[in-house]
Order: structure tokens, then sequence, then C-alpha cells
């Protein structure tokens, strides 16, 4: 199914004046990564997301030196990147280094190679450096997100605060999954003990999330969505509670590699790390009252890029950039969706603030699927919204969005009750997404999604009525399809329809 984002266009010649694409470059202990974006807003686009997985940190711990394997593996996937990124004309570069390069008697030596690899400078990062700098990808992506930051990488364990989009303390531990396996030599005891000692002196750990970051925790996630039949496989803002996340630390923690290499949504390139991620989520959970585990798909890529936008742009929410720029993009009439969202107002008065953000971004996808075949259209397109890739909103937001989408093409309630079952929405949530969907296709029933059509008419809400009031010279739209939708959005709001005419 292709999501909103996939039908923007490929990259051309620009303008002189014309947004400007980035590449961005991680080389961390396990793994290279590159992103593109296509250019520096709140909402960019990824062109481009290449990983290579190296492990220049492993058996850094006993030789004090990066793998030379690892680093070729590093170098030719640098270069590959740098081809890439000429191939696409992208001149705005930035790269970053994190714990082995830091830490290893040949990092230096390391870097230099690999910025003739690359082509551009690259920054080491100092260990507080790399936990804020994660810290703002995850706030990117969840604007709300108060608790504590973990980004576990292969050779360190990046910790920092965050409250209120601001970063706090931060912490940098010498035990990501590839240094953990070497310093115990394989013994699950022996690392949670260096975990334990690690931990003891760290007095920021109350908090009442942990928003996990990196590759490995992001298996774990996808172990425990798999064990739950988990219906959205979205990994941004996926939350596993305490009690499940130790319980299935406790499961993987205790299995060897080539037991991981059965789990099916494990990658054969994690399976050696992730029972000692498992050790590093344990023991961490343990040392705090931490009540839920929150994944962040966004974290180092992402903050390097936030860090680069003017404070008008970060200040954006991200779920309605994503939404409004989708819209543009899609929908027949965009201005529409706007006049949509403003004309049924008095249906949703006394709504939350977080309901208003979510029937705004909704009103903006209510157009975006009528170019799909009749037959697909209300399932492809709830499919797009629920999957597609937009931050800013978690799941159960993610998903009564969807839902609401789907109303908006047809009333088969059946077809989301696997949402329900799974306890994303409640009993009010799927109201509210009927009600939502309703009202886009009542109001596309009068307008045809013509700008400025809705204007003519008004609607307001009685004790018992959903009243729609006609100009006579305009009268003729009150026919039976009109009644009909008309009276399906009354009725999904416990009320009659009503069409005055005059």
């Amino acid at each position: 199914m292709s999501s909103a984002s996939e039908v923007r266009a490929s990259p051309s010649p620009r303008a002189a004046d014309a947004p400007r694409p980035i590449a961005i470059v991680d080389i961390g202990s396990n793994s290279v990564r590159l992103v593109i974006y296509e250019n520096q807003s709140r909402n960019a686009a990824t062109w481009q997301n290449e990983k290579s997985i190296c492990a220049i940190g492993r058996d850094m711990v006993t030789s004090g030196r990066l793998h030379a394997e690892g680093c070729a593996a590093a170098l030719e996937a640098l270069a590959r990147f740098r081809m890439i990124a000429d191939g696409l004309k992208v001149d705005l570069r930035e790269a970053a280094a994190t714990a082995a390069a830091r830490d290893a008697s040949n990092g230096a030596e390391f870097i230099a190679r690999a910025e003739r690899a690359w082509g551009s400078p690259i920054r080491i990062l100092a260990g507080e450096d790399e936990a804020r700098i994660a810290a703002e990808g995850v706030v990117a992506g969840i604007p709300e997100a108060s608790g504590l930051v973990a980004d576990l990488g292969g050779g360190s364990l990046d910790m920092v605060t965050v409250k209120g989009g601001r970063t706090g303390d931060a912490w940098t531990l010498p035990f990501g999954p590839l240094r953990l396996m070497d310093q115990s030599k394989g013994d699950p005891d022996k690392a949670r003990d260096i975990v334990d000692k690690g931990l003891k002196n760290i007095s920021g750990l109350s908090s009442p999330a942990l928003y996990a970051v990196g590759g490995i925790w992001r298996s774990f996630a996808r172990v425990d969505m798999e064990e739950h039949h988990y219906p959205l496989h979205v990994l941004q803002h996926y939350t596993i509670p305490r009690g499940r996340a130790l319980r299935l630390c406790k499961v993987l923690a205790g299995l060897s590699r080539e037991s991981v290499r059965k789990i099916k949504v494990v990658s054969k390139r994690r399976a050696e790390s992730l029972p000692y991620g498992a050790v590093v989520l344990e023991r961490l959970l343990l040392a705090s009252d931490i009540k839920d585990v929150v994944i962040s798909a966004y974290g180092l890529r992402e903050g390097l890029f936030y860090a680069r936008l003017s404070p008008e742009e970060r200040a954006k929410d991200p779920l309605l950039e994503f939404a409004r720029d989708t819209n543009d993009r899609l929908a027949r009439v965009p201005p529409h969706a706007r006049e949509m969202f403003e004309w049924t107002q008095p249906l949703f008065e006394g709504e939350s603030l977080e309901l208003k953000r979510i029937r705004e971004a909704s009103a903006n996808f209510s157009d975006i699927g009528w170019r799909r075949h009749p037959d697909n259209r209300a399932a492809g397109t709830f499919n797009q919204v629920l999957t597609a890739p937009f931050s800013g909103a978690d799941h159960r937001a993610r998903a009564l969005i969807a839902t609401s989408i789907f109303h908006r093409y047809s009333g088969d309630e059946d077809f989301v009750r696997e949402l329900a079952l799974a306890g994303l929405l409640d009993k009010d949530d799927e109201r509210q997404a009927i009600r939502l969907g309703l009202a886009w296709r009542f109001a596309f029933s009068l307008s045809a999604s013509a700008a400025e059509e809705l204007g003519h008419y008004r609607l307001r809400l009685t004790p018992a009525k959903v009243v729609l009031e006609v100009p006579r010279k305009r009268e003729a739209i009150a026919s039976e399809p009109v009644q009909k939708r008309l009276g399906a959005l009354a009725e999904a709001m416990d009320k009659r329809g009503e069409i005055l005419v005059g």
C-alpha cells in the first residue's frame, strides 16, 4: 500500500532559491546510517534511508581499537552513501560519530579515513551531546514527551531527561550490547552486574516513561508486537507496559544467538546483541519506577535534523503539518478541507484541544482517496492513513483518525473491529470516529468538494436535532442523498436530522 509520502516527486534540478535537501550520516558502534531529507522543514519527507550493520565497536573492550573488518565495511558504506548523495545532487551534508569512534585508540585514524570516503567533515560527539541530540529527535516526533530518553547504541547507553520540549540532566554509560557482551564474556549474570553497577549512582531514574531509542530496542518492540498480535505495525510511539516489558526482557536475555535467530521479526544481524539489549532494559526498569516503555523511531539523526530547523519550524505541529501537506498534494480542492473543518464546528462544540487537533487532521485526510477504485476506497485509504509516516500522534490518535476516514467512505463498522478488540479504541473513540467520518460524508454530499460551496448553508445543533439550513434558491440540494446522509450523521450523534428551507 502506498503512503502519502510516496507520491512526492523524485529529486530533480532545483532553482537557486529552492529548498535544499540535506544528507545526514550517523556512524555508530554497530551501524552506519544515511538519511536524506527533501528540505529543512517540519514535515520534510525522506528521499533515502540506508543502513549498513558494520559493528566497528566489536571487541573494543579487550582490544581498545575499532574492529578492522567493521571499519572496512563502514568505509565501504560511506563511499556508497557519498555516491548516492552525489547522484541526488545533495550538497548540504552533516555527519556524526558516536561512542566507538570517540573511545577507541584508533578512532581519530578511522574518522580521517571516513571523511575521505564520505567527502565531508565528520563530528565526533561527546557522550552528553549524543544523549541530548537523541533526545531532541524524540521531542521532534513526540513533542509532549516527559520522562527519560534512553538511546542504546552498540557501545553506550546515553540517557537524558525531557519535559516540556526541553532536555535536562544527561548521562553516558559504557555498556552498549557490543561492549557489554565483550565485558561479560557472554555471561548474562555478569552483564547484569555490570549494568547494575553503572546505574547505581544515577539519580534521575524516577520517570513516568522511558523513551527507548535505537535499533536494538526497536527489535525488542517487534518481538512484543508479534507475541501480542498487535494490529498496527508502526514502531513510532508503540508503548509497552512495565510488567510486560520486564517479562519479555527475562525471556530474551536467556536466549542464545541461535534461538534469537529463529525469531522471524529479528534480523540475523541483531540476533547476537538483542539479549544484551534486553539485559540493559531489564536492569534500567528495575532501578527505576518507570511505568511504560515508549518506542521512538526518532533519535540521533532526527535530532541532528531538528536542530537545524528554525524556532518557527520546530514549533509547528508535526501531525497537522503532515496532514495539511498531504491534503495539498492529494485532495481535489485543497481549500475545501479547511472550510469543512470550520463549517462543522457547531457539531463539536466543547471538544478538547486534542480532539480538535484530531478533527483537523482527519479533515485534511478526508479527500486523499478520491482517485482510488471505489471498491477499495474505504479500506485502502484507511490503511494509507493508519500507516502514514507522520509523527506527533500516539497509536490511539492514529487509529481514531484512520477509522474516521474509513467511515467517510463506508458505513461498514465491522472492518475496524480488530482495532477495537486490540484496545486501541474504546467505545467513545469509535463513536467519535464515526461522527467525524459521517460529518465529512455529509459535507461532501453538499459541496462535491467545491471551494466556498459550504458557505451557502448553515449547520447547527439543537438538543434533539442536527439542522441544515438551506436558502430557498438552493432548495434542490435537499435531495434524497443529502437527506439520507444528514439522517445518518444525526443518528450517530443521537439526534434527528432536519432540513429547513427558506
